[in-house]
């Protein structure tokens, strides 16, 4: 099968290599449902190099679900409860409701790769997150992310 697009009825082979980069990403993001006729689902490819943040800030969505897949490296994501760091072939998930931030630590030896997924797809359904200041969060990471989700940045794409 060629390395394209293929479209016949509603099937669609994307080849993430052939979706060009989002602009003005602090990481390579990859919209692959955007190439598709999907449309009550977001599916994102990012690429972090160490110190870089998936989303442009903490954040939360008031439907969205949002799950990502790590395909290589490890991702570390923040919440209130803290910081979890997931390793490669694992899954870290966010109901609605629940604020997180992901990103590459800037100690991290090695870029993260990861599949990001959310569902419904809601336009205007983030919202920032801002911890607060007087709670000690010396291990959650660095918090000073500006700009939008992951899933607002694809209009409700995770």
């Amino acid at each position: 099968m060629p390395n394209r697009n293929v479209s016949r009825m509603g099937y669609t082979v994307v080849n993430q290599a052939e979706v060009s980069p989002a602009d003005d990403r602090p990481c390579e993001l990859r919209r692959l449902s955007a190439a598709t006729e999907l449309s009550n689902v977001a599916i994102n490819r990012y690429r972090a190099e160490p110190g870089e943040q998936i989303p442009l800030k903490y954040h939360y969505h008031d439907e969205q679900e949002e799950a990502f897949y790590v395909l290589a490296g490890m991702l570390a994501v923040e919440t209130p409860d803290g910081t979890y760091q997931v390793e490669s072939e694992s899954l870290f998930t966010a109901t609605a409701g629940s604020p997180h931030r992901a990103y590459n630590p800037a100690d991290a030896e090695e870029d993260v790769e990861v599949l990001a997924v959310g569902a419904p797809v809601v336009r205007g359904d983030v919202s920032e997150y801002e911890p607060d200041t007087n709670e000690d969060d010396s291990d959650a990471g660095d918090t000073s992310g500006e700009g939008d989700s992951v899933s607002e940045a694809t209009e409700g794409d995770a």
